[in-house]
């Protein structure tokens, strides 16, 4: 097993993409095929759960598309996410938001998290 996941590690395009969790709020630019153009897609949303490690590390996003909610899986390692951008922080106590789906209007809303900035001492 060992062997088999040093080839994974080797063989997935490592990216710097910024550190991500679940609460915050991302933008997903994916690459579209369509025929033989090539479109880059925005996807902005809530990240709901990271799963996985390595090569097989997944992550999902959430957004609301007028009324309804739409989730997509997005492979870390997959050569179609192009760049990943943090739009804003959330502040959740869970790896794993699945409760998010039930709720709605203002109970919806993801508390941002706090940045601290150290003062000097005198």
């Amino acid at each position: 097993m060992d062997i088999i996941r040093e080839l994974q590690n080797e063989l997935a395009e490592v990216k710097n993409f910024p550190n991500f969790q679940s609460g915050d709020t991302i933008t997903v630019s994916y690459k579209i095929k369509e025929g033989v153009k090539e479109r880059i897609q925005q996807y902005t949303g809530v990240v709901i759960q990271r799963r996985g490690v390595g090569a097989t590390e997944t992550f999902t996003v959430r957004k609301m598309s007028g009324n309804i909610g739409v989730e997509r899986i997005f492979p870390i390692t997959s050569p179609f996410v192009d760049q990943i951008v943090v739009n804003k922080r959330g502040a959740v106590r869970r790896a794993r938001i699945f409760y998010f789906r039930e709720r709605t209007g203002k109970s919806a809303r993801i508390k941002e998290k706090r940045r601290f900035t150290a003062v000097p001492k005198k």
